[in-house]
């Protein structure tokens, strides 16, 4: 359902009209609150930088915090301009971010109603139907009167956001199958009966699950970009620490959020410019041939983990507020991108995790500072 929205009165001459959403938004958890599960929200902070990192897979004990987490990085991203009474948020100048209506309607008359709205999460119920994700087109309608009624679905809603699927590794694998597709390629397309109608699907699919419900299949797996685990915190001041955060928060929700918003707000606009320095990140050629180099070491399949862990680097160094990729940049993000691309050899006692710093300390030198 679309926010309530209303159309500025001052605007511009040759200025595209613009809409206000004045939604009512129920209190979320701030991001910048949150304790503890650093590999988790790194992840998610590099994603939203790099989109094209290709999502998370995050693996953990139930009551992390993972939905929570989520949501608060949701809610701490800035708004986006989308085109009015879109059904898919539709980019008003970006054509690769239009539906084929959108684009149809700004070639014919030139401007659009412009909205701005927050970015959105979508919630994948486990039992959702192909239909329900992908959306459906109306035969009847269509060929009674001549028209391609289509009815979106769940992809639709999550253009240009974020898509999470809980418990990921009990869904349908053919479920998910379709939803990497979607989200690798930035489309969904639908087609029935000799109907076929596609629309934009770029959004940053998070997946979460429980190890003990059994692993998502090695080829699915693959595709997500990075891979973080969670772990109950064992500190027993920490635990403190979090129950009391909890326990202020939801007493007095306004008052808690007032203290973190300072916080909120640098946090946002660091991200912001993150998003725009990626562009003049570097890295350089030797650094790239060790990744490989690391990469062939640990047998690692295809190609997809060189891709990711330079992209996932690029954007620490963009978090960093620098420009040039280091060492330590990719050490920091190693782990992140490979862990759950290395082949599963159930004699072997290491953990995935420490196989891949173990690997990349000797292809980069590093053996010698670990004390």
């Amino acid at each position: 359902m679309s926010p309530t929205a209303e159309v500025s009165n001052n605007v511009n001459a040759g200025a595209l009209p613009t809409v206000t959403a004045t939604p009512a938004r129920r209190a979320v958890f701030p991001f910048t609150a949150i304790v503890g599960q650093e590999e988790m929200k790194l992840a998610l902070l590099l994603n939203v930088i790099d989109p094209k990192i290709g999502g998370v897979m995050i693996m953990g004990d139930r009551g992390t915090g993972k939905s929570t987490t989520i949501r608060a990085l949701t809610d701490l991203l800035p708004e986006i301009e989308v085109v009015a009474d879109d059904p898919f948020n539709s980019h008003p100048t970006d054509p690769d971010l239009m539906s084929d209506e959108v684009r149809d309607r700004t070639l014919h008359h030139g401007t659009m109603p412009i909205a701005r709205k927050k970015v959105q999460m979508v919630d994948l119920p486990l039992g959702a139907t192909e239909d329900r994700v992908c959306g459906t087109i109306d035969i009847e309608k269509a060929l009674s009167e001549g028209v391609k009624a289509f009815e979106p679905g769940l992809l639709a809603k999550a253009n240009r956001g974020i898509l999470y699927v809980d418990e990921v590794n009990l869904l349908d694998d053919h479920l998910v199958d379709v939803l990497l597709d979607s989200a690798a390629s930035g489309w969904n397309t639908v087609e029935r009966e000799g109907i076929s109608i596609r629309h934009p699907a770029k959004f940053i699919l998070i997946g979460s699950g429980n190890p003990e419900e059994g692993e998502l299949r090695p080829q699915l797996l693959d595709r997500f970009g990075m891979h973080a685990e969670i772990r109950t915190v064992k500190d027993p001041n920490l635990r403190v620490e979090i129950v009391e955060q909890r326990s202020s928060f939801d007493q007095n929700p306004p008052e808690f959020l007032g203290k973190y918003q300072h916080q909120q707000d640098d946090m946002q606009q660091k991200l912001v410019e993150a998003q725009e320095r990626l562009k003049s990140v570097t890295i350089d050629r030797d650094l790239r041939v060790k990744i490989s180099q690391g990469c062939a070491e640990l047998d690692v399949d295809g190609l997809r983990g060189d891709l990711v862990t330079n992209r996932a680097a690029k954007a620490f160094t963009a978090l960093e507020c620098r420009t040039e990729v280091t060492v330590n940049d990719i050490r920091k993000v190693m782990t992140l991108c490979l862990r759950h691309r290395l082949r599963k050899d159930p004699l072997e006692s290491i953990d995935s995790g420490s196989k891949v710093t173990k690997v990349f300390d000797r292809v980069f030198g590093l053996e010698t500072t670990e004390g």
